[in-house]
């Protein structure tokens, strides 16, 4: 049995490597059902993201990723144009999914669920996945060649 009834957690997902897996598979093992902040292209660019992939393009492959991965399972993609979606907003949110890299973001959305008169969510930090030489895997890494989406180091070229 589920702990929560619903989580959210968010991400740009612009290539799905073992860390989003991670991340997702721990949202779904805990919670009935997880919304899915997906970053919107602006607010990406805001960050400073060069994305290799549009928000559509993102949005089929995390729901291909999603079906494939942990079929059966209750879930909503919804559009981040800021920080939270609709974590902030939706009294039924429990729990907030993050990694080590984005902890503190509970701690900011607590303190914007208060000033809501919103009960406070519970902060599920799941570890970073690393990769075959100790460091992280992110999409950047990936992006650069140095790993694979498994974390896998790439061949020397």
């Amino acid at each position: 049995m589920q702990k929560f009834s619903l989580v959210a957690m968010g991400g740009t997902f612009d290539f799905i490597h073992k860390g989003h897996i991670t991340l997702l598979s721990e949202a779904f093992s805990i919670s009935a059902k997880v919304i899915i902040g997906l970053t919107s292209d602006d607010m990406a660019m805001k960050k400073g993201k060069k994305l290799e992939n549009d928000y559509s393009k993102r949005l089929e492959i995390l729901i291909k990723t999603i079906e494939k991965n942990f079929p059966k399972r209750e879930f909503e993609i919804s559009k981040l144009d800021n920080d939270f979606g609709p974590a902030v907003l939706e009294k039924e949110v429990q729990g907030l999914v993050v990694s080590d890299e984005t902890s503190n973001q509970g701690k900011i959305l607590n303190q914007i669920r208060k000033e809501k008169n919103l009960p406070p969510v519970q902060v599920i930090t799941v570890p970073m996945v690393l990769a075959k030489d100790g460091t992280k895997i992110s999409t950047t890494r990936i992006k650069n060649r140095e790993i694979d989406i498994d974390g896998n180091l790439s061949p020397v070229d």
